[in-house]
């Protein structure tokens, strides 16, 4: 599948309208490593997509507060945005990471989950006074 868009300024973009939700991992993460060239941050290293999806991760914590009803400072209310697209950003970054660590997000998950097959859990007693 080829995702690359329309001629602009004598380059090709790539823009959203070429993402389809049949795409495979590895071509969204194809796509978001001509995504993150077009928009000159190629030269960032693992640290600093760290970084920035930490920070993704701390507004997608604050969309949840108002998503789930918490109190939130409601002088901001309006600029706290939705858990989708702060769930998108953090996705964003977390594929942009695999491109720049050269990970295959598909196998780290499978193995990771064979893993946890054999792992067995099971909410601590402490956990559950919490829940009262």
């Amino acid at each position: 599948m080829c995702y690359i868009g329309y001629q602009k300024n004598n380059k090709t973009d790539v823009v959203a309208a070429d993402l389809s939700a049949s795409m495979s991992l590895d071509e969204l993460k194809t796509y978001i490593s001509a995504v993150v060239k077009q928009r000159g941050f190629d030269n960032e290293g693992p640290r600093d997509t760290v970084l920035l999806m930490v920070e993704e991760v701390g507004e997608l914590a604050k969309a949840m507060r108002k998503f789930v009803g918490l109190k939130i400072d409601q002088r901001k209310a309006d600029s706290y945005t939705s858990v989708e697209e702060e769930i998108a950003d953090v996705f964003f970054y977390l594929l942009n990471l695999c491109n720049t660590l050269n990970i295959d997000l598909f196998t780290a998950l499978k193995n990771k989950e064979l893993k946890n097959e054999k792992r067995f859990f099971a909410a601590s007693s402490s956990c559950n006074e919490h829940k009262k």
